[in-house]
């Protein structure tokens, strides 16, 4: 379908400049003394981690488009060239608070008795131990290289920590560099004592001459190499689908380097060594005044100091699945209670073992299912549910599963298990062609007398156990004839075998999601013209399609209430003259990552939900296979809506979005009213009425 008619009324937000202040959100959680040490460690190595993705992938995108000669200002009324440094400005700014919260985040783990310490500080006796020690266990998995005339400069794999070593030969006195890189196996904190750490890298720069035998060593530093990560993948016939991956993978592991981190006082000659060897210009240095890579603070959130820490939150079954009867193999019998109504449930707040797993595991061994279709993004290489598809696959059962070789960064895992429910029998699709199939569907055909039935799961995450206890998303299971027919249509799409399938129920990009949102907001637009009182309100991950951002920018003007929750990038701005306090866009950053899509219309008396995998981004409308599926039972648009109510009621976690760009903290605006928690409130929600599992 053709995008959308877009009328330019300003410049949006940067997409790049908003994701940068979305992790400056992330790292006030860092900061905030209300969150335990060890979970602020966590997300300061959240942002660390989200940080050099954002470089691998957004700022080699955009040095691509600068060294592809393009000049055409983006949305946000910025040349590529301008855009950058505005991006590498705004990242110093945030470089510099990350290393502001590690030194203060040390200083606290140090006063609870768990120093992380510096060789200076260590006892003489512990230094004994600590070179006996890197003697037996680190030198042995160290392999140090030579920079010379006769060895040429060594490959510097992306974001691997290294140390480079200024060296003179004991017996020539001639000069030298030396490299060695940290090999991650090792992780980066080295016990020293029973309660006490040292860096890793600490450790090997202080035992050098076991190191460099036979050479003098000065100086050492550590650099670090971020390579570019935006790769497309060429798409030729479709049997030609799976090398090309492979052969992106294999790209992405030499990328050109986008960004090199030193140490502050690294010396100039050690420092143009690494330009003159990466091909990098003076403006891709950062030099770090703190650790090199934070990721660190994520070794430091999984210490095993439960006193430190917030107590895990067990997942709780959902009501009525643990009222459901038994199946044959004993357990809950899914299929009965999706017979009597649609069953929505909320991760992680209840489970997702007894709920998506379960339905998986027993379709998998149902004697009187025929079929499972499935697509699956990001699976995890340990999740259950292809093994579950395997399963049926090697039961003799019609398994067509949907594997997504495109999706960044999980695309080797998704190649394994793409071979493996091959090899069990299951037709495997590698994607469609020019799209990424982002949606999250299910379909399972039941023998039930003599008809079938079709059962569904549709999802706003993916079928990912992991994930599924970190980040918030609906689920809902269904039998509903059109939905099933819609699924239907939908499997046949991605098989090829129907070109462009009509849906009854079902909004699907690149199809009819577009149109379908347009419509709603054109519709809620109307209705205030004519003297009604229409609301929209969207939960959604990004904000930053222009035509979305115009039109919800036109519904709010024209007297729509609008009520926008954005986790991330957001390019629309509220105006209090020209929306007259009608626009208001939150973030609720916490505890758990928001990640459900959820959209609600109220026009003219009549209430419509829909939740799915679709964002407000052009990629996610018009190059993505998405789904937005309705909430067609009173309790799940209830469910749906009270889960809207909690995160706009919320004054713990939430910022408001100002005018000028600026994010506020929603306690700040207004500092007397009582504290409440999105996450807090669900879970006590989800206690009452689950049991624990």
């Amino acid at each position: 379908m053709a995008r959308g008619p877009h009328v330019a009324r300003r410049p949006i937000v940067s997409r790049e400049l908003s994701t940068l202040a979305f992790n400056a959100r992330v790292l006030h959680e860092a900061n905030d003394a209300r969150n335990m040490l060890l979970d602020r460690f966590r997300f300061l190595g959240i942002v660390a981690s989200n940080v050099d993705e954002f470089f691998g992938v957004r700022v080699g995108s955009i040095q691509g488009q600068i060294a592809a000669g393009l000049h055409a200002a983006g949305p946000d009324g910025r040349s590529p060239k301008e855009h950058l440094r505005a991006i590498l400005a705004s990242a110093r700014i945030l470089a510099a608070a990350q290393q502001q919260t590690w030194r203060q985040l040390a200083r606290e783990l140090r006063e609870f008795g768990h120093p992380i310490a510096t060789w200076a500080e260590l006892e003489p006796t512990e230094r004994v131990r600590a070179r006996e020690r890197f003697a037996r266990e680190i030198l042995p998995v160290l392999t140090p290289l030579a920079v010379d005339d006769s060895h040429p400069f060594p490959f510097v794999s992306t974001l691997g920590l290294s140390i480079a070593v200024e060296l003179e030969d004991e017996e020539t006195g001639s000069s030298l560099v030396g490299r060695i890189k940290i090999p991650p196996i090792l992780g980066r904190l080295a016990p020293i004592g029973a309660t006490s750490f040292i860096p890793i890298e600490e450790l090997i720069r202080n035992n050098l001459d076991l190191v460099f035998v036979g050479y003098k060593t000065s100086n050492s530093t550590l650099f670090r190499v971020t390579r570019n990560a935006d790769f497309e993948v060429s798409e030729g016939a479709a049997d030609d689908l799976l090398a090309a991956v492979e052969e992106e993978l294999r790209q992405r592991r030499f990328g050109h380097a986008v960004r090199l981190e030193v140490e502050r006082g690294t010396p100039s000659r050690v420092t143009e060594l690494l330009l003159r060897e990466l091909d990098l210009d003076v403006h891709a240095v950062e030099e770090v005044d703190g650790v090199l890579d934070l990721g660190i603070a994520l070794e430091v959130a999984a210490l095993d100091i439960p006193s430190l820490r917030r107590p895990r939150w067990n997942p709780v079954v959902p009501p009525r699945i643990a009222r459901a009867g038994m199946a044959s193999d004993g357990g809950a019998d899914l299929f009965g209670l999706i017979d009597e109504g649609d069953l929505l449930v909320h991760h992680p707040y209840e489970s997702f073992d007894a709920s998506v797993d379960r339905f998986f595991a027993q379709a998998a061994g149902d004697p009187n299912v025929l079929s499972i279709r499935s697509t699956l993004y990001r699976t995890g290489a340990a999740s259950s549910i292809p093994t579950h598809l395997i399963t049926a696959a090697e039961a003799g059962k019609e398994v067509v599963v949907l594997v997504e070789l495109k999706a960044r960064f999980d695309e080797a895992a998704n190649i394994e298990w793409g071979r493996r429910l091959e090899e069990a029998g299951a037709q495997v699709i590698y994607g469609v062609m020019g799209l990424k199939t982002h949606c999250k569907a299910t379909l399972v055909v039941r023998r039930e007398g003599g008809q079938v039935r079709r059962y569904a799961h549709l999802s706003t995450g993916n079928y990912n156990p992991t994930t599924a206890r970190l980040y918030t998303d609906l689920g809902l299971f269904t039998a509903n004839e059109a939905i099933g027919a819609d699924l239907g249509r939908l499997f046949n799409y991605l098989t090829g075998i129907v070109k462009h399938p009509a849906y009854e129920r079902l909004l699907v990009a690149p199809e009819s999601l577009r149109s379908g949102l347009t419509a709603r907001i054109e519709a809620a637009i109307s209705s205030a013209a004519a003297g009604g009182r229409p609301s929209i309100t969207a939960k959604v991950n990004a904000l930053v399609d222009r035509h979305m951002v115009d039109l919800l920018d036109r519904a709010a003007e024209s007297g729509v209430e609008v009520d926008l929750i954005v986790r991330g990038m957001c390019g629309l701005l509220p105006d209090t003259k020209r929306h007259g306090g009608r626009l208001r866009i939150r973030s609720v950053v916490g505890e758990l990552l928001e990640h459900s899509r959820i959209y609600r219309f109220a026009v003219d008396g009549t209430v419509e939900v829909l939740a799915g995998s679709a964002d407000l981004m052009e990629r996610n409308l018009d190059r993505r296979v998405e789904v937005l599926f309705p909430l067609l039972d009173a309790r799940s648009r209830l469910r749906a809506e009270s889960v809207i109510a909690s995160l706009l009621a919320d004054t713990r976690n939430s910022w408001i979005l100002q005018p000028d760009g600026a994010w506020l903290r929603s306690e700040e605006i207004d500092p007397a009213a009582p504290e409440r928690s999105t996450f807090e409130e669900l879970k006590l929600a989800a206690g009452r009425t689950g049991a624990t599992t």
